[in-house]
């Protein structure tokens, strides 16, 4: 909620099921995270996607450790074949679990490089309809038939609880805006790697870090990343 406030968004975190209905009918974009997890709150997630799906809202997707837990791999499964996802932003392995592949994932960190994803990642696409924004040391987002890599990042973001939520959440605040999920996900990328690359540089640790990301959210300038991109 913050990275969303620092960027110029306007966040509502919401999950109760007398609620999210009414809730998406007042946002622009929804996001589901299942970082946090329990069967109602499939329910619930479920039902927010329904309703953002009847609207024609964009859904953005965070898969948090799909593949470790089978309740995980069984929520994505459900709110996927219930709802239209435009944007899953996840993981390597994470998205690796989703299409099929075994990985060694243990909990909600990547196991598996970005590279070792990209020919799986093209074909999920296509077979599920959506854009898949996969993130790592280099970034890459794809349909299955436009690809884009985007570079970017400090090494201090793994080390912040949260980063990985934050961006599938400016996902949603791009996606909000540009209707084209590929260049919405992407640009978003782009922006946070840009912010964090310069939080990283003026950071002493990943205390600091979490600070300075804010402040560099805050004060970058779209024609900075013009530059940049």
């Amino acid at each position: 909620a913050n990275v969303l406030l620092a960027c110029g968004a306007s966040p509502v975190m919401a999950h109760a099921d007398n609620e999210v209905e009414e809730m998406v009918d007042h946002a622009q974009a929804l996001v589901l995270n299942i970082g946090t997890l329990t069967d109602t709150w499939v329910t619930t997630m479920i039902k927010a996607g329904r309703r953002a799906s009847e609207l024609g809202k964009p859904i953005i997707l965070d898969p948090v450790g799909a593949g470790a837990t089978q309740l995980r791999t069984n929520a994505v499964k459900a709110i996927l074949a219930q709802t239209w996802v435009s944007v899953i932003r996840g993981n390597a392995s994470e998205i690796l679990s989703l299409a099929g592949t075994e990985t060694s994932a243990g909990g909600v960190d990547a196991t598996n490089t970005v590279s070792e994803a990209v020919d799986a990642a093209a074909v999920l696409a296509r077979e599920l309809g959506t854009t898949l924004a996969i993130t790592g040391e280099s970034d890459l987002v794809t349909d299955g038939r436009r690809s884009l890599r985007i570079d970017g990042g400090h090494g201090l973001m793994p080390l912040v609880t949260g980063t990985g939520c934050s961006a599938t959440a400016l996902i949603g605040a791009f996606h909000a805006v540009d209707k084209d999920p590929v260049i919405a996900a992407a640009t978003a990328l782009a922006f946070f790697g840009i912010a964090g690359e310069t939080a990283g540089n003026r950071a002493a640790g990943p205390g600091s870090f979490m600070v300075h990301l804010l402040d560099a959210l805050y004060s970058l300038a779209p024609e900075e990343v013009e530059s940049r991109c």
